[in-house]
């Protein structure tokens, strides 16, 4: 074989816990560069060879159609549906197409129309059933029988989009993390159409950049949150149309939003039927053979990403995204689960022998590296975010330094440290020096995204942060006109913990949908354990809207503090630590001329409060404290701050003094 491996020294080498691994870190990055060599024969690109979409599927051919599927198992597929009254002796017969267990039909003018309903007949030695089409593009569920069926999408008028070269321009991402479902208010599903007219421009007008959508490809459970995915090419139609999903794409492209879905390339729903397991009738076709094709933890299926085959499907799924929706990128969901045998079942990743021994998948990381070549070949501005939680060195390292080549890393030590410290440990004995650690704790290969809470705090069985800081006191006195010292402190911290996330975040920030102004409760879908209902499964806008709750003072402040940072451009900046004290409870930063001061004190406030700057006039330009952001006012609006000498054991230190209520932030921007 042809080596097309060419080494050249990694941001990785700055790692000396990496020396014992240098030659597995080589190996890998070769042995991803040379499957991509086998995968396209060398004479042709990596996002030529990710185009099954184009080739798989229905399309239009002529005045007619054409249909593929790859099922090497099969002995026989006819296509069924309404078309022919769902007669088998009036179905449509494939036919082998070669020898790789491709069959194909070619289908005459006017047997097939846009909006019919068609499934597979899949015929295998000693067996048979009813299969959706793996590349099918569009599938719905009828509402009576609840059974899915593909659909023939091929409107007269195609969608014609109206930023089609859109690109996101901006320092840095801030995530508002979404799902089409639950983004209303009324109990029920929400759609596309709803998303784009209602939700799109309150995520625009709060100051963030980019959406992360939740459960767009087509799973069958509405309460698997879209990780159980059985229909990879298709937008979810639960929601609307592919066209209304294309709209909505549009729509936030115009109000300069970023769109990035959930890609679940880490398993596959069991489902037979609607999805890919025993496709063609053998359970190897997609996943492992064996006890290694079922993942023992999530009921679903683990794809064999040694497999040809699953790869030109996998890597076609990325550019479909891309090519048919206009997306600016994934975030990829559970990756851990793809990277290591054990799926990161009761590992704490204690040592970095864990990430280099006979445990991890390389197959799965030499996909996940072609996978993010693939996205940036086709979209030079798409943005890839792993979810990861081992810490796998080089993830987010650049494929020329043999890094994996995700863009960002989700922090998800943040939330964890936020937690732990508002869920244990008394106010009195939190450390800032250990708070300091956590949001700051990131390799130098890779960035990373920091957030309080997503969607994981809050679904059933959890807290969110307000619910954590404040309980059933949210039932009683989120009036604007209540007292209350628990609703106070809550309201407090929550603002105090979302600037210091922000600010001194890695490269970007997330927040997921209504936790800015604090939403109430949990997230928990309809299902037999809640009577099916859908009331923990919407958005209450009207509290945030509302004047005269407590609620709209949690969102003011969070879209002051995006604005504050979008303004400033701060984040292009590296975080420079000013001082930190334990007993005081004090952590003072600066970032690109933006100083930031916390006292996290629950009783104790400073006066005078000496911090070293460089010297310079300073004005004020946000703190959580002001009334307008549900706070008592304590610190004068509008000061100018001017630094001063002070002599100190004969050394002479030049600085500021400022007034620091206890659990409040200010900003300080320099002149």
């Amino acid at each position: 074989m042809k080596k097309i491996c060419h080494y050249q020294l990694s941001s990785l080498e700055e790692d000396s816990y990496l020396d014992p691994f240098r030659a597995t870190i080589r190996r890998r990055a070769c042995y991803a560069r040379e499957l991509e060599h086998r995968l396209t024969g060398g004479t042709e690109g990596l996002s030529d060879f990710a185009s099954g979409h184009e080739y798989f599927g229905l399309h239009r051919d002529g005045d007619g159609w054409v249909f593929r599927e790859w099922a090497p198992n099969a002995t026989g597929i006819t296509i069924t549906g309404s078309f022919c009254d769902w007669r088998d002796d009036r179905a449509i017969v494939l036919e082998r197409a070669g020898d790789h267990g491709v069959w194909e039909a070619h289908i005459s003018p006017g047997v097939v129309a846009h909006g019919d309903l068609y499934r597979l007949r899949m015929y295998w030695q000693g067996g048979q059933g009813d299969r959706i089409p793996a590349y099918a593009r569009r599938v719905v569920q009828d509402e009576e029988t609840k059974i899915f069926n593909a659909q023939v999408w091929s409107p007269d008028e195609p969608y014609l989009w109206r930023h089609p070269g859109w690109s996101p321009s901006f320092d840095a991402p801030t995530v508002y993390e979404t799902h089409i479902g639950m983004a209303q208010e009324a109990a029920g599903v929400g759609t596309y159409e709803e998303f784009r007219l209602n939700t799109l421009p309150r995520i625009a007008a709060a100051g963030y950049n980019t959406v992360q959508i939740m459960a767009i490809p087509e799973h069958p459970y509405y309460g698997s949150f879209g990780y159980h995915v059985t229909s990879f090419f298709a937008a979810s139609s639960r929601f609307g149309t592919p066209d209304e999903f294309k709209a909505m794409v549009d729509e936030a492209h115009s109000l300069g939003l970023a769109v990035i879905i959930d890609l679940v390339h880490s398993h596959s729903a069991k489902n037979e039927v609607e999805g890919l397991s025993r496709f063609d009738g053998s359970r190897s076709q997609y996943f492992h053979a064996g006890g290694r094709g079922d993942h023992p933890a999530w009921d679903s299926r683990c794809f064999d990403y040694a497999k040809p085959e699953v790869l030109h499907f996998l890597l076609s799924n990325c550019r479909f995204w891309l090519d048919e929706y206009r997306v600016d990128g994934f975030r990829f969901d559970g990756i851990t689960s793809m990277l290591y045998l054990h799926h990161g079942l009761g590992d704490a990743f204690t040592s970095y022998d864990m990430y280099f021994d006979s445990t991890v998948d390389e197959d799965a990381v030499a996909y996940l590296t072609l996978a993010n070549k693939l996205i940036h070949d086709v979209k030079a501005s798409a943005v890839t975010i792993a979810e990861d939680v081992s810490g796998m060195p080089g993830l987010g390292a650049p494929l020329e330094e043999d890094g994996i080549g995700f863009d960002y890393r989700l922090a998800l030590g943040i939330p964890d440290c936020w937690f732990k410290l508002v869920r244990d440990v008394s106010d009195d004995d939190w450390s800032m020096r250990h708070v300091w650690h956590e949001l700051t704790n990131r390799r130098s290969d890779e960035r990373t995204i920091s957030y309080v809470e997503c969607h994981d705090q809050a679904i059933v069985g959890s807290k969110t942060l307000i619910f954590e800081l404040v309980d059933a006191e949210m039932y009683h006195f989120m009036q604007k006109v209540d007292d209350n010292v628990r609703i106070e402190r809550g309201m407090a911290l929550h603002k105090m913990i979302r600037l210091a996330t922000l600010t001194s975040a890695g490269h970007g920030y997330l927040n997921f949908m209504g936790n800015e102004f604090g939403h109430p409760e949990w997230i928990d879908f309809p299902r037999d354990g809640n009577g099916w209902s859908f009331q923990h499964a919407r958005r209450q806008w009207h509290l945030r809207d509302s004047e005269e709750l407590k609620y709209h003072f949690l969102a003011d402040f969070d879209s002051a503090m995006l604005h504050l940072v979008k303004e400033s451009g701060i984040m292009r900046d590296d975080v420079r630590l000013l001082t930190v004290r334990e007993d005081d409870h004090i952590l003072a930063f600066e970032r690109g001329g933006a100083f930031f001061f916390f006292n996290f004190h629950p009783t104790l406030s400073q006066a005078d409060y000496f911090v070293e700057t460089p010297r310079g006039e300073y004005d004020h330009a946000l703190d959580t404290d002001q009334v307008r952001f549900g706070g008592q006012g304590r610190i004068k609006s509008g000061q100018e701050f001017v630094t001063e000498k002070l002599l100190d054991h004969h050394l002479c230190r030049e600085g500021m003094r400022v007034y620091l209520p206890c659990r409040t932030a200010m900003v300080l921007v320099k002149r």
